[in-house]
């Protein structure tokens, strides 16, 4: 076929010039061409020439510099622009189609148009990252030229009278007004900056976001096509690939987005809400209402992307049905009509009836739906975490600011603070997520019914109504599910605590022989938490189940009643295959529903808690505010009123009308109108007036120590928080010495709060709020910071080396730093839970001391420090650090004996005080309490004497520090190596570097085989089969669906050809093909049930299968792992992994699963369809894997990342609230307040990150769906106009391809979250890997004497043992002899192998060479199980279980009640459990935390009692008894025991002195082996020496 650009027809009028130039069509469509060319030939130079000299001027970290006027509508005009061009190219193609030469000129300026377009953006782009404003020049020719030659084109048509009916004619009229409005921008960017024309051209700086290198996320800062596609996370997205993301990576967070900014934003909206609604009372109402006004518009915008998207999304189901429709009537072609200029003219009409043109018309529609679906997304969760993070900030600054008594009085409690923020804050987020919805899906079912109607009519409606029906059964099914889901938690926790007792006393456990006991007890809470299981795999099937199945069903009944109620109507491949994609849109709105409903509920809950929360008192709120009557005279002061810490359960009412009585009455002095009369001298710090001594000020003295004692309960913490500002005052008046330490002037100014109403007075109350300086302050309940040990004392305080290694020597911490890991600068676990209570409350003393304060305040900080420690402290801390300083000092003890160190003193009681002075003031006016004091004080020095027990439990605090301490450092190791196993490499090395990478980016596909293996040999294949034939029979419905369509319409064609219209016969026949396709659709929804069931059974069997292996596991593992293996390592195999496995893996798989075979099918079916689909699949397969594989590794990191900075931040929360009191006394408020923002903008850029990384793929997998739909429909035009392809194929290849384009993304979504969770399937597979405990025994059952060990009698011959195979042996060719009966003491120095001795009797460790005769049989030869439960042993460290007493003491229920009372009576105990409701019934708490540490060693002792073995071995069993029962026990085991065999091993050698045989051990060897009153003979010997140490 001829080619030119005018054409070459014989009578074409291109050539003819008669009427003038500019009447000839092809001329001025040349005239066209020239803008074109001139900005192609000016732009390129400059881009691919110029641009590295000049980018290297500009001062900017990030090329996203956006700053000329008018930039977003620039950006949305060029898009509008490049449309109308592909559709004037298109038009032009179709148009030249009707003529027998090719018309160039119809469609070559179009696409140079399209050209010039493409580089008049990116020339654009880059001069304005570039800010180079005077080559925008070129541009302003450009669009002025364009304009002009399409106005003159625009003009010439109208003079042809071509009018709107010709398409072309409304394409140049477009591109007129786009290219108009693009010159009106251009003009506008040269009025505002005034770079031409102009002698001071306007500056702009980059906004501080781009000028910061630690701002990384782009979005708001890059331009609309980057916006829109996420272009800016190519490069963080592929760097993740090569090293992982952590938070340097991801950077700060831009101003606007900042928990502060929205914090801000969201105050402004409550402060206009509150003067709006002033006069109505605040509650949920007004949050709603400041919310909509702090985040209201992203939500609105959000909405509008939301709606152009559903709009978008039906022109699918429409541009398919034109398609087939018109390759149906293909022989039907038309031609047009109008021909002007030499050329046709075609109307819209003609245009649109081109498949070739509704192909690509259906690629545009996909691409903007895609897009603006995805823009929704980000906009409403971005709205969502900046809500997140704002109401975060305003719940923490009411936390700062609430009253301490609404948590002691029990109506608030730090767990609902937390939960606040954890949860509440989180369901309004994921509302803000959903809330599009709310609008949206009302409007996508009424649209979609529409068209529905429009193409099937009244049967439309009934498919509909069975979609309707069947969405509140979907609703009560998600309402049973979050039911199922409680009742497992409960379970779960129930499973979690037992298990976590189990692991915690696994020593005792195998040492006893209990393991089973204990493992069936887990096991029973199991079978309850599977019973609950199995309904949630249930109600979760029957959800997959209807989610597939009522699409089927619908099209089902809708498509059997319109080809048989509709006898007129006829049923082509076009109606059947968009009524098909319709219903497929159809249904997700109304399964959304349910979770959107949901959803909403939740978050008016939440509301409502928040609104209760902001409301809730405030410190320095006086609600019942006292009138009081002021002096008007020279003196004018306000009087001083009596203040009182009040109960507020209790009605107040007749307190104040007391109050207000007294305060009314005249004083008859002068001088007692004043709060305070200060000479210039005076150096009173506090005054505080009581109500019960109205007369008689209290002050504390500036610059002494001040101590304040009286009896528990007397309100002495309650004096030092009202001072503090923490009780709530219902009366009198606290002034503050306002003298610097640095301040030389003699003047003393001070400030006063009044219980007044009156707006001076509160402006005084908020000038005192703000003058009253910092307070160091020592809680009575310690609070630690989760920080290292020296964060916690200098307490961001400067760091001055000397003043801390006082402090740390004052409060006795240096023993203790030395055993920690790394020193001072290890972490302390979250409320110092791996410290003891001396230690927390030494280093809560030591950040008193440490800090610069004029005044200290010290609430008891004796009280868990034995007598030595004490001492030191006051010493060395109190009276040299503190007074020395000359800092104000006030101190609450019960320690009496400090008392004549004392400056002044207080005595409390009953709330008021009773006596105040110095101890000798105190000794003169009240002889009877100073008496009563002296005897208290003997008492207390009575305790010198029993320094040795004191010292013990220090050395017991630090003994157990040290193992806390380092199996939490090995939790952490572990817990890294579990994240990335194969991480801990040098970046130098490149080999390993990458052989990581290649690892990060590969998929688990072991555990994966391993997870399915476990389901075992009959229900995988079945899981398998069903997938595929459920899919299979699901191609088959659409394939017959095609069949019958086509068969219908060539039918229909016969009978119109034959005109046999009046003949029934000619009448398509229905019946055979609704039958199958019936029958086929039942099969669909019986597989589609087998398949969620299958995919569930599997779940619960593989579940079951893996705890059970797992418990087994870890049951028989040897005590050595338990020794190496963190506690926290194993419980999260228990619990985090088993819920991953229990309740996420299997919808995962069945998600998985369905998206893959779905997108399978869909290309299997296009490539039978079309199979030259096939070579492009190739390319877009390519891409596809490409971008999975960089994607699975950011998403990991990413989600690690958003979990690992939400811990901090509830953590700080948790923090606050407990050390609120402290906290505020230091005066830290804004720096705590700064850590939370900090901690916020973490976690947000964290989740901000991982949602631009989700919408990064999801665009990316969309537009290649567009492509896949494209080149599907391309090829199936092309295949069926030139193949005679059926149209019913047409349709089912485009419907297929439509699939692709749904399920790509969600394919590799769940690809990344199963890679994620299988990772807990592979951690468990480690632990079912480890070497278990030899159970058998060389002998069985009936060859053991049924009362053996009935003698007694030991013997140890050349025993050597270590704790592993790889370890140094710990006890070397040991030999010993025990008669029957007789008591042995074994001592030694620590380390010296005294525990390996008598663990060595129970096989615990490994004995390698040597043996252990015990009553003339070989221990190595007995079942474990036996040995154990034949011995009895009592452990340094006592274990008791939750349970009651007699579970403690018999677990097997072997034992009579008389058995166990004799137990108790022996072990010292029968008199408390006597005393305890339900006697041995009576509950015991989890680790027994409901005894003292000595009662839970009685216990431990009576439970060795109970077992009546002829061999007992006490493992250091005393140490934490007090000496008086000690000695009582050592005479009770020496006649309770009398006939029995006891090896004592010794920590307090005197215990050992009436033992028959002492052995004294030094590494791993006895040194001497004799009776004691021998070694003791020889005063050179060890046990000598270390008697001698001893007294």
């Amino acid at each position: 076929m001829s080619l030119a650009f005018c054409g070459n027809d014989n009578n074409s009028a291109a050539y003819n010039v008669d009427q003038g130039v500019l009447n000839n069509g092809c001329f001025v469509d040349a005239l066209n061409i020239v803008p074109h060319v001139f900005l192609l030939f000016i732009t390129f130079p400059i881009l691919f020439i110029g641009w590295g000299s000049q980018s290297s001027k500009v001062h900017i970290h990030h090329s996203t510099w956006l700053h000329f006027p008018g930039h977003n509508l620039r950006w949305i005009l060029t898009f509008i622009l490049l449309f109308v061009l592909v559709c004037e190219i298109a038009e032009g193609i179709v148009s030249d189609g009707f003529t027998e030469s090719r018309h160039l000129h119809l469609y070559m300026p179009a696409g140079m148009a399209f050209l010039a377009a493409i580089t008049s953006i990116v020339y654009y782009h880059n001069i304005e990252t570039s800010n180079f404003p005077k080559l925008l020049l070129a541009l302003l020719v450009y669009w002025t030229l364009a304009f002009i030659t399409k106005t003159i084109k625009f003009a010439k048509f109208c003079d042809h009278g071509i009018g709107l009916s010709q398409l072309r004619f409304c394409i140049t009229a477009l591109l007129v007004v786009l290219y108009g409005m693009l010159l009106a921008v251009e003009v506008n960017v040269i009025r505002v900056r005034r770079y031409v024309c102009s002698k001071n051209p306007k500056e702009v700086k980059p906004p501080e976001d781009l000028q910061d290198l630690g701002v990384r996320f782009l979005q708001p800062f890059v331009n609309l096509l980057s916006k829109a596609t996420y272009w800016w996370m190519n490069t963080f997205i592929t760097t993740a690939h090569k090293r992982p993301i952590d938070l340097k990576a991801i950077g700060r967070l831009p101003i606007a987005m900042r928990a502060l900014t929205n914090y801000l934003l969201l105050r402004k909206a409550f402060e206009a809400q509150k003067t709006k609604c002033s006069l109505y009372p605040q509650g949920s109402k007004s949050i709603w209402c400041a919310l909509r006004h702090a985040f209201g518009r992203p939500i609105v915008l959000s909405s509008t992307f939301r709606f152009m998207a559903d709009l978008l999304g039906f022109a699918g189901p429409l541009c398919i049905s034109g398609i087939v429709h018109h390759l149906s009537n293909e022989n039907k072609t038309f031609h047009p009509q109008v021909k002007q200029l030499g050329v046709y003219f075609i109307s819209s009409q003609e245009f649109l009836a081109n498949a070739y043109v509704l192909a690509v018309l259906l690629f545009f529609a996909l691409l903007l739906q895609r897009t603006f679906l995805q823009a929704s997304y980000y906009v409403a969760i971005e709205t969502g975490i900046n809500l997140r993070g704002a109401i975060q900030t305003k719940l923490y600054n009411k936390i700062m600011r609430l009253s301490t008594s609404n948590m002691s009085m029990g109506e608030m409690t730090a767990g609902q603070i937390c939960n606040l923020v954890a949860i509440d804050t989180n369901q309004l987020m994921w509302f803000f997520f959903l809330c599009p919805n709310l609008w949206a899906m009302p409007l996508q079912i009424i649209v979609g019914v529409i068209l529905l109607y429009y193409l099937l009519g009244i049967s439309a409606l009934i498919g509909a109504t069975v979609i309707a029906v069947l969405a509140p059964v979907q609703y009560f099914v998600a309402t049973k599910l979050s039911q199922t889901q409680r009742s497992t938690l409960e379970y779960s926790n129930e499973r979690l605590k037992k298990t976590n007792e189990m692991l915690r006393g696994i020593k005792l456990l195998k040492l006893y022989a209990w393991e089973y006991i204990f493992h069936n007890s887990v096991e029973e809470t199991r079978q309850k938490e599977m019973t609950s299981l199995k309904a949630f795999a249930l109600y979760t099937s029957i959800s997959i189940f209807m989610n597939a199945a009522i699409p089927i069903a619908a099209v089902l009944t809708t498509f059997v009643v319109h080809a048989h109620l509709s006898k007129d109507a006829v049923f082509s491949p076009a109606v059947a295959f968009a009524s098909l994609s319709m219903f497929h849109i159809l249904v997700t709105p109304l399964f959304l529903l349910s979770s959107v409903v949901r959803s909403t509920v939740k978050a008016l809950v939440s509301v409502q808690k928040l609104s209760e929360f902001f409301s809730s008192e405030e410190i320095g709120e006086d609600h019942d505010k006292v009138s009081v009557p002021i002096n008007v005279d020279n003196h004018n002061k306000y009087q001083a009123v009596p203040l009182k810490v009040v109960n507020r359960k209790r009605t107040n009412r007749e307190d104040w009308n007391n109050c207000s009585s007294q305060l009314r009455r005249q004083v008859s002095t002068a001088e007692d109108d004043f709060c305070i009369k200060v000479k210039s001298n005076f150096t009173a710090f506090i005054i505080i007036e009581l109500q019960k001594k109205r007369n008689s000020l209290f002050s504390l003295p500036l610059r002494q120590l001040t101590m304040i004692v009286g009896q528990v309960g007397c309100g002495k913490t309650s004096l030092l928080l009202a001072v503090l500002g923490e009780m709530q005052k219902i009366a009198g008046n606290v002034c503050w010495n306002s003298l610097l330490p640095d301040n030389e002037s003699k003047e003393d100014v001070r400030y006063c709060i009044h219980p007044s109403c009156t707006e001076k007075e509160t402006a005084v109350d908020a000038e005192f709020s703000r003058k009253r300086r910092p307070v160091a302050y020592a809680s009575q309940k310690p609070w630690l910071l989760n920080a290292t040990m020296e964060e916690n004392i200098t307490f961001e305080s400067p760091f001055n080396k000397q003043r801390y290694k006082a402090v740390i020597d004052a409060c006795s911490l240096q023993p203790d730093i030395d055993i920690l890991p790394h020193g001072d600068q290890t972490q302390i676990g979250e409320r110092g839970i791996n410290l003891s209570g001396g230690q927390r409350q030494r280093i809560s003393v030591a950040r008193a001391l440490y800090q610069q304060t004029n005044v200290v305040f010290l609430d008891d900080p004796f009280s868990a420090l034995d007598i030595h420690l004490s001492d030191h402290l006051m010493q060395e801390g109190i009276l040299k650090m503190l007074r020395e300083d000359k800092r104000t000092v006030v101190l609450v003890t019960h320690k009496l004996q400090y008392l004549p160190h004392a400056d002044w003193i207080i005595a409390m009681k009953d709330g008021t005080i009773h006596r105040e002075g110095t101890l000798k003031d105190i000794q003169t006016s009240d002889t009877e309490l100073f008496e009563h004091w002296k005897t208290l004080m003997n008492r207390q020095d009575q305790e010198l004497e029993k320094e040795i027990v004191a010292e013990s439990k220090t050395v017991m605090e630090r003994k157990n520090l040290r193992r806390a301490m380092y199996s939490r450092e090995a939790v952490m190791e572990s817990e890294e190596e579990e994240e990335d196993e194969e991480e801990s490499i040098e970046s130098d090395d490149e080999d390993n570097l990458s052989s990581v990478l290649h690892q990060r980016a590969k998929m688990p596909w072991r555990a994966c085989g391993k997870y399915l293996t476990s389901a075992g040999i009959l229900l995988l294949p079945l899981l398998l089969l069903s997938q595929l034939f459920k899919h299979s029979v699901m191609v088959a419905i659409d394939y017959w669906l095609a069949k019958w369509t086509s068969n219908t319409i060539s039918v229909n064609t016969e009978a119109e050809s034959n005109n046999c219209s009046l003949n029934q016969d000619c009448k398509f026949n229905h019946s055979s093909y609704s039958m199958v396709f019936s029958i086929l659709c039942c099969l669909g929804i019986i597989l589609c049930l087998v398949t969620s069931i299958a995919v569930e059974w599997t779940g619960l069997k593989v579940a079951k299968k893996l705890h059970h292996s797992l418990l087994n596991k870890i049951i028989l593992a040897p005590m050595r792992f338990f020794e190496t293996t963190p506690l926290g390592s194993i419980l999260n195999r228990f619990s985090a992994d088993t819920n991953t496995i229990d309740q996420h893996i299997p919808a995962t798989l069945e998600c998985l699963s369905r998206s893959t075979l779905l997108c399978v099918s869909a290309l299997a079916v296009i490539s039978y369809v079309t199979p030259v689909f096939l070579i492009a699949l190739v390319p877009l397969a390519v891409a596809c894997y490409f971008i999975q594989k960089y994607f699975r590794v950011a998403s990991r990191d990413l989600q690690q990342l958003d979990d690992s900075t939400q811990l901090p931040l509830l953590s700080h929360f948790s923090e606050t609230v407990e050390g609120l009191t402290t906290i505020r006394a230091f005066r830290y408020e804004a720096r705590f307040r700064q850590k939370l923002l900090d901690y916020t903008d973490a976690n947000n850029i964290a989740s901000l990150f991982l949602t631009a990384a989700n919408r990064w793929l999801e665009v990316r997998m969309e537009y290649i769906g567009a492509c896949v739909v494209l080149i599907a429909a391309v090829a199936s035009i092309t295949n069926s106009v030139y193949n005679q392809l059926s149209s019913g194929l047409v349709g089912l290849g485009l419907t297929y391809a439509l699939m692709v384009s749904n399920y790509l993304n969600w394919m590799v979504r769940n690809l990344a979250d199963m890679e994620v969770q299988l990772g807990a399937v592979k951690r468990i597979n480690a632990l079912l890997k480890i070497e278990v405990e030899n159970y058998e025994g060389l002998l069985s059952t009936p060859q053991i004497p049924p009362n053996w060990p009935d003698q007694g009698e030991i013997r140890i011959q050349n025993l050597s043992v270590r704790y592993d195979s790889t370890l140094k042996p710990v006890l070397k060719h040991v030999n010993a002899h025990i008669n029957p009966g007789q008591k042995i003491g074994i001592c030694g120095r620590t380390g010296s192998g005294k525990s390996s001795f008598s663990l060595a009797f129970f096989r615990m460790v490994d004995t390698f060479e040597g043996r252990i005769i015990i009553d003339g049989i070989d221990i190595a030869k007995l079942p474990l199980q036996t040995l154990r439960s034949r011995l009895s042993i009592i452990l340094q460290d006592p274990v008791l279980f939750s349970g009651t007493i007699r579970f403690n003491l018999d677990p097997e229920k072997k034992c009579t009640d008389d058995m166990l009372w004799e137990a108790l009576e022996i072990a010292q105990l029968k008199h408390v459990v006597k005393a305890l409701p339900g006697g041995l019934d009576a509950i015991v708490t989890e680790g027994g935390e409901n005894f003292s540490l000595g009662q839970r060693q009685l216990f431990c002792l009576a439970r060795a009692f109970v077992r009546k073995s002829s061999i007992l071995i006490m493992d250091e069993a005393t140490a934490s008894i007090d000496m008086a029962t000690e000695s009582i026990l050592q005479k009770v085991v020496m006649t309770a025991f009398a006939d029995r065999t006891v090896v004592t091993i010794a920590h307090r050698v005197h215990t050992i002195l009436n033992a028959d045989l002492v052995i004294v051990m030094k590494r791993g060897t006895i040194l001497e082996y004799n009776r004691p009153e021998i070694l003791l003979e020889h005063e050179d010997s060890v046990f000598a020496s270390f008697v001698q140490a001893d007294k």
